[in-house]
Protein backbone atom coordinates (compact mmCIF):
# COMPACT_ATOMS: atom_id res chain seq x y z
CA UNK A 1 0.00 0.00 0.00
CA UNK A 2 1.39 3.59 -0.59
CA UNK A 3 0.16 6.87 0.87
CA UNK A 4 1.45 9.62 -1.35
CA UNK A 5 2.87 12.12 -1.30
CA UNK A 6 6.21 10.29 -0.50
CA UNK A 7 9.66 10.78 0.70
CA UNK A 8 11.67 12.32 0.48
CA UNK A 9 9.76 15.31 1.30
CA UNK A 10 9.41 18.97 -0.58
CA UNK A 11 8.07 21.95 1.43
CA UNK A 12 5.28 21.54 -0.29
CA UNK A 13 4.46 17.66 0.19
CA UNK A 14 5.31 17.68 3.35
CA UNK A 15 2.67 20.67 3.98
CA UNK A 16 0.25 18.70 2.05
CA UNK A 17 1.13 15.68 4.37
CA UNK A 18 -0.11 17.78 7.39
CA UNK A 19 -3.05 18.75 6.19
CA UNK A 20 -4.05 15.21 5.14
CA UNK A 21 -3.41 14.34 8.56
CA UNK A 22 -5.34 16.98 9.88
CA UNK A 23 -8.38 16.28 8.02
CA UNK A 24 -8.12 12.66 8.59
CA UNK A 25 -8.04 13.40 12.60
CA UNK A 26 -11.24 15.76 12.10
CA UNK A 27 -12.96 12.92 10.62
CA UNK A 28 -12.71 11.23 14.02
CA UNK A 29 -12.35 8.12 12.23
CA UNK A 30 -10.35 5.96 14.16
CA UNK A 31 -9.99 3.29 11.37
CA UNK A 32 -9.35 5.67 8.84
CA UNK A 33 -6.81 7.27 10.64
CA UNK A 34 -4.97 4.40 11.60
CA UNK A 35 -4.49 3.52 7.55
CA UNK A 36 -1.83 6.05 7.22
CA UNK A 37 0.50 4.14 10.22
CA UNK A 38 2.18 1.19 8.99
CA UNK A 39 0.57 -2.34 10.45
CA UNK A 40 3.77 -1.76 13.47
CA UNK A 41 3.39 1.98 13.38
CA UNK A 42 5.12 2.88 17.08
CA UNK A 43 3.59 5.90 18.80
CA UNK A 44 3.93 7.65 21.80
CA UNK A 45 1.00 9.98 22.68
CA UNK A 46 1.90 12.02 26.14
CA UNK A 47 2.76 9.49 28.60
CA UNK A 48 1.26 6.01 26.32
CA UNK A 49 3.17 4.17 24.17
CA UNK A 50 1.96 1.48 22.05
CA UNK A 51 2.36 -0.26 18.48
CA UNK A 52 0.47 -0.85 15.81
CA UNK A 53 -2.93 -0.40 13.63
CA UNK A 54 -4.84 -2.19 16.47
CA UNK A 55 -3.50 -0.17 19.39
CA UNK A 56 -4.36 3.00 17.48
CA UNK A 57 -7.80 2.38 16.65
CA UNK A 58 -8.05 1.80 20.29
CA UNK A 59 -6.61 4.37 21.36
CA UNK A 60 -8.31 6.89 19.41
CA UNK A 61 -11.49 5.33 19.94
CA UNK A 62 -10.83 6.26 23.60
CA UNK A 63 -9.42 9.87 23.16
CA UNK A 64 -12.68 10.41 21.21
CA UNK A 65 -14.76 9.09 23.16
CA UNK A 66 -13.53 11.99 26.02
CA UNK A 67 -12.39 14.86 23.67
CA UNK A 68 -15.96 15.56 22.54
CA UNK A 69 -16.41 18.42 19.49
CA UNK A 70 -13.14 17.84 19.07
CA UNK A 71 -11.78 20.29 16.18
CA UNK A 72 -7.72 19.81 15.05
CA UNK A 73 -5.41 22.54 13.08
CA UNK A 74 -2.39 21.03 12.29
CA UNK A 75 0.82 23.55 10.74
CA UNK A 76 3.70 22.33 8.87
CA UNK A 77 7.11 22.70 11.36
CA UNK A 78 9.86 21.43 9.85
CA UNK A 79 11.03 18.42 7.52
CA UNK A 80 13.63 16.59 5.93
CA UNK A 81 13.74 13.74 4.37
CA UNK A 82 11.60 11.20 5.36
CA UNK A 83 10.54 13.23 8.63
CA UNK A 84 8.16 15.88 9.38
CA UNK A 85 7.85 18.07 12.47
CA UNK A 86 4.08 19.87 12.84
CA UNK A 87 2.78 22.00 15.38
CA UNK A 88 -1.07 22.12 16.37
CA UNK A 89 -3.67 22.98 18.93
CA UNK A 90 -6.96 21.53 18.80
CA UNK A 91 -10.25 22.79 21.38
CA UNK A 92 -12.59 20.01 22.63
CA UNK A 93 -15.04 19.09 25.75
CA UNK A 94 -15.52 16.87 28.56
CA UNK A 95 -18.65 15.22 29.24
CA UNK A 96 -19.08 18.04 31.99
CA UNK A 97 -18.77 20.77 29.36
CA UNK A 98 -15.71 22.25 29.94
CA UNK A 99 -13.90 23.02 27.07
CA UNK A 100 -10.18 22.70 26.60
CA UNK A 101 -7.50 23.81 24.08
CA UNK A 102 -4.59 21.69 23.56
CA UNK A 103 -1.36 22.66 22.08
CA UNK A 104 1.36 19.84 20.75
CA UNK A 105 4.13 19.06 18.46
CA UNK A 106 5.02 15.97 16.99
CA UNK A 107 7.55 14.60 15.02
CA UNK A 108 6.69 11.81 12.47
CA UNK A 109 9.14 9.22 10.58
CA UNK A 110 7.79 7.67 7.26
CA UNK A 111 8.43 4.68 5.41
CA UNK A 112 9.17 4.43 1.53
CA UNK A 113 5.66 3.84 1.24
CA UNK A 114 4.49 7.26 2.93
CA UNK A 115 3.15 5.63 5.47
CA UNK A 116 3.79 6.40 9.13
CA UNK A 117 6.27 4.39 11.18
CA UNK A 118 7.03 6.64 14.21
CA UNK A 119 4.47 9.34 16.07
CA UNK A 120 5.91 10.98 19.03
CA UNK A 121 3.32 13.53 20.54
CA UNK A 122 4.22 16.01 23.23
CA UNK A 123 1.01 17.42 24.35
CA UNK A 124 -0.08 20.41 26.51
CA UNK A 125 -4.04 21.07 28.04
CA UNK A 126 -5.02 24.44 29.08
CA UNK A 127 -9.03 24.95 29.92
CA UNK A 128 -11.07 27.88 28.26
CA UNK A 129 -14.49 29.06 28.26
CA UNK A 130 -16.84 28.71 25.65
CA UNK A 131 -16.29 32.30 25.14
CA UNK A 132 -12.93 31.67 23.73
CA UNK A 133 -13.00 29.13 21.31
CA UNK A 134 -11.23 30.01 18.16
CA UNK A 135 -12.77 26.50 15.87
CA UNK A 136 -16.43 26.85 15.52
CA UNK A 137 -16.70 24.71 12.23
CA UNK A 138 -18.90 21.48 12.12
CA UNK A 139 -17.65 18.71 13.88
CA UNK A 140 -16.59 16.32 12.71
CA UNK A 141 -15.13 17.71 9.44
CA UNK A 142 -12.89 19.02 7.44
CA UNK A 143 -11.43 22.79 8.26
CA UNK A 144 -12.87 24.96 5.81
CA UNK A 145 -10.76 26.69 3.47
CA UNK A 146 -11.55 30.33 4.42
CA UNK A 147 -9.99 29.16 8.35
CA UNK A 148 -6.36 30.19 8.34
CA UNK A 149 -3.77 27.36 9.86
CA UNK A 150 -2.19 28.79 13.30
CA UNK A 151 -0.13 31.49 11.24
CA UNK A 152 2.57 32.94 13.71
CA UNK A 153 1.14 33.07 17.02
CA UNK A 154 1.66 30.02 18.55
CA UNK A 155 -1.05 30.88 21.73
Amino acid sequence: MSRPPLPPFTRETAAQKARMAEDAWNSRDPVRVSLAYTEDSRWRNRSEVFQGREAIVAFLTRKWEKEQEYRLIKDLWAFDGNHIAVRFQYEWHDAAGQWYRSYGNEQWEFDEHGLMRRREASINDIAITEKDRRFHWAAPGVRPADVPGLGTDPF
